[in-house]
Parts: structure tokens; C-alpha cells; sequence
């Protein structure tokens, strides 16, 4: 438990006294959590994962270590008491068509999407789309959307940014094994170099922009949701990408007459 708690907190780049502080105990009462000297109350423990903001998964984790049982159920997204959950967020993939939009667990694979979403995949290899397909793999692989992505090296660098965040987040080696594979692609390192230097001029938001061919260029933005009050480990990971025009034409070949259902197919 101690070795598990320091590493956390180290990770976070806090003192002792810093999560002391902010979890109200001593800082000497922290020291001997760290090394072992003194077994903290299952309260304690989940005290210290909130003040480090460790993920639901990883407080089961720690309290397992400190030798409780977990707080924190893993359900299935297809159990029955999911539905609520599962039903709304399944309501806001619909409303977004004819915008893509995804749900996405920890692991950046695809659990849930829409019709829009599942156009822009269209000719990508079956084993490049799972099971289950992965959206780090399908964006970064050159047999995937990377050939199809006209800004490439701009959006390679914002998904391992992105996805270097997780890592850091959750510790997950799953994650940085994933990392570890994705920049092994042929030419994602290259394209990593070819990135501008931070102190030019950036535009507000990072866009996707993919070649739909004959001369059709689709520019997206995207954005993150996440459950607000988790308290099970599956709710707790889920994230609803959706995806939006950055552009009037982008709009146009989304939701117009010449919609992305027909162009996309």
C-alpha cells in the first residue's frame, strides 16, 4: 500500500506535506502510511486516492492493498442496472447524427457509435477495427485514416498528447504499451518532428481533417464528455467523443443535401 501511495503521489508531483494538507492528517502519520509502519483506515485510504485523484479502478487497487475490500463496482455497460447510463448516452450519439460521434472506454477503444461515425471507417482493414477497434490504432496506422489525414503530423502530435495524459492519469501499462505501439508506426515519429515549434502561432482548435475524396476535404473539431458523479469503475472511464464542423463546407457535407451517410459511403 505504501509503495502504491508514494508512487501515486509522486506521480502528481506533490510533498508529503502538500497531500497531507489537503487531506487534513499529519505529515508524519503520512510518512509511516509510505513506508509501511502504519496501516491506514480504509476512510484514510480513500481520502489520500481523492486528494491525488486517483481513478476508481486504482482506489480498488490501493484499498485491496491496504487489505479492504474495493468500494467501487465494475459492471458490464451491457448489465441491467448500466441502462440508465447506457440509454443516455446512446440519446446523445443519436441527436449528434449526422455529426460523428463515439463512446470510448479507458483504453481509448470504441464501445458505441453512430451511423456518421461508422461512415468515416469505410475501407479501413478488418483487423485494424478489432475486436474491439481501437481509436489510437485506426487513427495512427497508416493503412488506417492516417493516409486519409491531411494534417497528420498536427494531429498525430494532439492524440499523444492526449493519450501521454492517460498514461499519466491512470498509470495504466496497458496504456503505455499502447503508446509504446502507436509511435512505432511508420511515420508518426516523423511526422512528431515535423510539428511547428509552441512558440508560433497556434490556431484555437486542433482540426481533423480528412480527405473524403474527389476533391472533398471534411474538417472537424472534437470534444470529451465524461460522467460527472461516477461511482462504478465502468462509468468512471467512459468518455463521448463527438465531433463537430469546423467549417461551413464540413457542415455542408455533414448535415446538407450532399450529407455524410451518402458521400462518406
Amino acid at each position: 500500500m505504501g509503495t502504491l501511495l508514494r508512487d501515486w503521489r509522486q506521480r502528481r508531483r506533490l510533498s508529503q506535506m502538500d497531500l497531507a494538507l489537503s487531506v487534513n492528517v499529519s505529515t508524519r502519520h503520512l510518512s509511516f502510511v509510505e513506508t509501511g509502519r502504519s496501516r491506514p483506515s480504509a476512510e484514510l485510504v480513500l481520502a489520500l486516492a481523492e486528494g491525488l485523484d486517483v481513478p476508481l479502478r486504482e482506489r480498488n487497487t490501493l484499498l485491496l492493498a491496504a487489505g479492504y475490500a474495493p468500494r467501487y463496482p465494475v459492471r458490464p455497460l451491457e448489465d441491467a442496472e448500466m441502462e440508465p447510463a447506457r440509454e443516455a448516452v446512446q440519446r446523445m450519439l443519436n441527436a449528434h447524427d449526422p455529426y460523428p460521434g463515439v463512446v470510448v472506454d479507458r483504453a481509448w477503444n470504441i464501445v458505441m457509435a453512430n451511423n456518421a461515425a461508422a461512415a468515416i471507417t469505410t475501407g479501413i482493414p478488418d483487423e485494424l477495427l478489432g475486436p474491439p477497434p481501437n481509436v489510437y490504432r485506426i487513427s495512427l496506422h497508416p493503412d488506417g485514416l492516417a493516409k486519409r489525414t491531411l494534417n497528420f503530423p498536427e494531429w498525430a502530435a494532439h492524440l499523444l498528447h492526449q493519450l501521454g495524459r492517460s498514461v499519466a492519469l491512470t498509470g495504466d501499462p496497458g496504456l503505455a504499451a499502447l503508446e509504446a505501439e502507436v509511435r512505432a508506426y511508420p511515420g508518426v515519429e516523423e511526422a512528431l518532428r515535423d510539428q511547428p515549434s509552441p512558440l508560433e502561432r497556434v490556431p484555437l482548435l486542433v482540426p481533423f481533417r480528412l480527405d473524403l475524396g474527389n476533391g472533398q476535404e471534411l474538417s472537424l473539431f472534437t470534444t470529451l464528455t465524461t460522467f460527472g458523479t461516477p461511482r462504478d469503475v465502468t462509468l468512471d472511464e467512459l468518455a463521448v467523443e463527438l465531433f463537430y464542423p469546423a467549417d461551413d463546407e464540413s457542415a455542408r457535407l455533414l448535415g446538407g443535401r450532399g450529407s455524410t451517410a451518402s458521400t462518406l459511403n
